[in-house]
């Protein structure tokens, strides 16, 4: 499920069966290293976008956690975000990002991080795009499928 109207209204009906909140996280850089966020976002949206449609009555897509520090400096913020969505009956939270910076701090989120590098969109035609979306999609649901059976392979 996206974050629209439509889509929450099937959620506020639906509840019991959703049990995961997925949180892009989305860089804002407004002076040197604006394309390679502007690139990462976009990836990270589009992602989004095809993982909701595999897993739609699984998950909802929250909107992006965009932030312009370093990602050590948000974590406080994102844990509110996750506390948040526990309160509110998820019992998954996975993190979506392209920005290695999450790496090295991975143990210190409440949540399940996921770093996809992105791949740049700009010169792609729309055909081509879809096939290197479907390709990192499979990577992606390989790692949730394990966060939801309580792997860490």
């Amino acid at each position: 499920m996206n974050w629209n109207t439509k889509d929450i209204n099937i959620f506020m009906t639906e509840r019991e069966y959703i049990d995961t909140a997925v949180i892009p996280l989305v860089p804002v850089v407004l002076g040197d290293g604006i394309k390679r966020a502007a690139e990462q976002g976009e990836f990270i949206q589009l992602l989004s976008l095809h993982l909701e449609r595999q897993f739609k009555g699984r998950t909802l897509i929250l909107p992006s956690f965009s932030y312009m520090k370093e990602p050590n400096e948000n974590i406080e913020a994102l844990e509110s975000w996750t506390m948040h969505a526990k309160e509110a009956g998820f019992s998954y939270v996975f993190y979506l990002t392209s920005d290695p910076r999450w790496q090295s701090i991975q143990d210190e989120c409440k949540g399940t991080l996921i770093h996809i590098p992105s791949i740049p969109f700009e010169h792609m035609d729309e055909q081509h795009k879809h096939t290197v979306m479907e390709n990192q999609l499979k990577t992606l649901i390989e790692k949730i499928v394990q966060a939801w059976q309580g792997r860490n392979d």
